[in-house]
């Protein structure tokens, strides 16, 4: 059996055939309609049975060519498929993204961990018009939501996916936020750091204009590659009596207690909003303000981060002492390893307990505090600098 290559160029020369040989039986069936003879009835009986010769051979040629097509695609899925490959990408299947997502986070930190936790979370999905005809869009606006099929582009260890199975050393178990860092295995987790760097995510159908189709309740990412999208079906895709382990529904454990704005935080807003209005997918500052209310509902810092964000300054009097704060840095460092380290926020050291967190949102940087209590205050809104938005 050939390679892929050779594979692909049976397969376009046999689409191409069965093309031209359709286009001349659809010529000759016209032909023969619109025509008018003018020639006596013996010669146009003739002609007739000529080009209805013609037209069936043309037909049955058709008929042959898609047969022989369809054992081509046959052919390649099984090389494709085949384990005996002697390069990991001839066994890999040719796919490039159709469209781009332009999302209110600009970073990694702060983007809602599942869809529709946050409703005010906005997105833009821009296809590619050179790849996607308009009209594969249409009917889309007929669904309430809608599947979306992507790749994680910010993993820390994308490389990994370019390296022979036993030399990527992609991990097993992955600490989970909701077990509060306890491991469990990958594909029993939502975790962006999966052997195949490829999610999955839900989100509502706003508006479509042209090739920009307008989301929301959206947890993607500015810049996220979009591979697919597909209709959100109720009668199929919504599971009555499914179930999920109690892990899973321990929603409480990330949300905070409350979420409270500084006196001055409007007036710094305001002064932002003026230089980013025309770009952002928000219609004022309130609307604005109410999205970072429903993104610090949650959590959103790292195991990390929440582990002791607000230890007092220590006192050094005995190796014990020395010990543990050695031992705390060692955790932190454990969990930098296992969960690639969100890059969106301050790293927080053990040694004091007034910590700034920063949240991008729209090319805004949202400083906040959150207490051990878990009440957090917005203290003000500044523009991003650009260290804070290639984070």
């Amino acid at each position: 059996m050939g390679g892929p290559k050779s594979q692909w160029l049976t397969l376009s020369i046999t689409l191409a055939l069965a093309s031209l040989s359709a286009s001349t039986a659809i010529s000759l069936y016209l032909w023969k309609r619109k025509s008018k003879p003018t020639f006596s009835n013996g010669e146009s009986s003739k002609k007739i049975e000529q080009l209805e010769a013609s037209l069936k051979g043309a037909l049955a040629k058709c008929a042959a060519e898609r047969k022989g097509r369809i054992r081509a695609q046959q052919a390649l899925r099984e090389a494709l498929r085949s384990p005996n490959s002697d390069k990991l990408e001839s066994s890999s299947y040719p796919m490039a993204p159709i469209a781009v997502v332009h999302s209110c986070f600009s970073t990694r930190n702060g983007t809602p961990r599942q869809p529709l936790l946050v409703p005010l979370a906005k997105a833009s999905l821009i296809f590619d018009s050179a790849r996607i005809p308009l009209p594969s869009l249409e009917g889309l606006e007929g669904y309430s939501h809608c599947w979306i099929i992507y790749v994680f582009h910010l993993n820390t260890d994308l490389d990994k996916l370019w390296k022979h199975p036993s030399q990527s050393k992609f991990k097993a178990k992955v600490r989970v936020p909701r077990l509060n860092g306890d491991r469990i295995g990958v594909f029993a987790t939502r975790s962006p750091h999966r052997p195949c760097a490829i999610g999955l995510t839900v989100a509502k159908v706003e508006a479509i204009h042209g090739h920009k189709v307008l989301l929301s309740g959206v947890d993607l990412v500015d810049g996220t590659p979009v591979l697919d999208i597909k209709p959100y079906l109720p009668y199929c895709d919504s599971i009555q009596g499914a179930t999920v382990p109690d892990w899973v529904k321990a929603d409480n454990i990330l949300a905070v207690a409350s979420v409270n704005f500084s006196e001055g935080f409007s007036s710094s807003l305001a002064e932002c909003w003026l230089l980013v209005e025309k770009k952002s997918h928000y219609a004022s500052p309130d609307e604005f303000q109410s999205l970072i209310r429903q993104v610090l509902s949650w959590d959103i810092r790292s195991l990390s981060q929440r582990s002791r964000p607000h230890q007092p300054t220590l006192n050094i009097e005995s190796d014990d002492d020395v010990e543990k704060i050695v031992d705390d840095f060692s955790r932190v460092e454990s969990w930098r390893e296992d969960e690639a380290f969100e890059n969106g926020g301050e790293l927080v050291s053990s040694l004091t307990s007034d910590v700034v967190y920063h949240l991008i949102l729209e090319g805004l940087n949202i400083s906040y505090r959150i207490d051990s209590d878990s009440n957090v205050l917005v203290e003000k809104a500044t523009l991003a600098s650009l260290r804070s938005k290639s984070r």
